[in-house]
């Protein structure tokens, strides 16, 4: 059965409160983002390319793992373009009249943010091709002999797609982006000044000794940082003056056991059970999956990335393998024979 994670990276919440406050921590422009400072140089001379001109900015493809930013960057894109966005999900197009549907009630210059785009069917891809390319909407009306193929003018819109697997992409959906980018893990210095603004808007005296400690285990994430901050908040508040000190912070995470590097129960319950069953031997996708009873995909979209990133595990021909760094953090011996 699979643990539920402090640290999950996904971006489902069932409390309203709390997707309430992620949505008020996230920064509305530029100068308030934090981090990925390539990308944002790069967007920024598109922005005000295409301002000048009068015309949307071209299509943007954000990948990388998930809780790096991506809808935030979406937001911010809009706003600095000074356009409305509609957000939706892959999953939430089932069909092409869902689709439709969408871009017939865009306006001029708006932006269209589809998170998961990967999980977009095929046949409401073969429908956004024309969209995203011409701006024109190919629609069947009627059924059997008498069904007709009718074209419809669309405004000049940009997309914006967000996706943890590029790979899973149709090639021509790919290829009719603009602008392709990849949002890198932050560095634990960017991550400390987000979680400094975080305290901020939370209305919280956050020492920043407590912010850099905090930073370290977060994994090197956005989304975790701002999670862990609220629980370290919780437990100040409640066994504290409300004050979030080192003191405080290290005992909130001691109780979320979260260690030194950000791995939680789960990380090391994974890397715990292929040593256990495995040792320095290669195991595939599945076998993990079975073990931690856990999504394969889940396996590699959220617990891979940062594991991958630490170096404490590697991908083989013959599959996934522990590294002598990961024993050593987990306190065991490392096989003897050589990595």
């Amino acid at each position: 059965m699979a643990i539920e994670r402090i640290v999950d990276t996904s971006n489902h919440t069932e409390d309203f409160e709390e997707a309430e406050i992620e949505v008020t921590l996230r920064p509305q422009s530029f100068a308030e983002y934090v981090g990925q400072e390539r990308l944002k140089r790069n967007l920024q001379l598109s922005i005000e390319a295409a301002k000048m001109r009068g015309e949307p900015i071209d299509h943007v493809l954000l990948y990388g793992p998930p809780g790096l930013g991506k809808t935030t960057m979406a937001t911010v894109i809009a706003n600095e373009m000074g356009k409305s966005i509609r957000v939706t999900a892959g999953p939430a197009i089932e069909r092409a009249g869902d689709l439709a549907s969408i871009l017939t009630n865009l306006a001029d210059g708006d932006i269209l943010f589809i998170d998961e785009i990967h999980r977009l069917s095929r046949t409401v891809e073969e429908v956004l091709y024309s969209a995203m390319e011409d701006f024109k909407l190919d629609i069947v009306i009627g059924k059997g002999p008498a069904a007709r193929s009718v074209r419809l003018d669309l405004p000049k819109f940009t997309v914006i797609g967000a996706t943890t697997r590029t790979g899973s992409l149709a090639a021509p959906l790919r290829d009719r982006f603009g602008h392709i980018y990849r949002l890198e893990f932050y560095t634990p210095d960017d991550v400390a000044k987000i979680i400094t603004r975080s305290a901020s808007i939370l209305a919280s005296n956050m020492e920043p000794e407590a912010a850099d400690m905090l930073s370290t285990r977060a994994r090197l994430t956005p989304r975790i940082a701002n999670r862990l901050l609220k629980r370290v908040r919780d437990y100040a508040d409640v066994n504290g003056d409300g004050i979030i000190d080192v003191i405080t912070t290290t005992k909130a995470l001691e109780m979320l056991e979260i260690d030194e590097l950000g791995l939680d129960p789960a990380d090391r319950q994974l890397l715990n059970s292929i040593i256990n069953n495995y040792g320095a031997n290669p195991v595939g996708l599945n076998t993990i999956a079975a073990l931690t009873g856990d999504e394969a995909t889940t396996i590699e979209d959220f617990y891979e990335p940062y594991l991958l990133q630490l170096g404490f595990i590697e991908r083989t021909p013959r599959g996934r393998r522990v590294t002598h760094r990961a024993y050593k953090h987990l306190g065991k011996t490392p096989p003897s024979v050589e990595e």
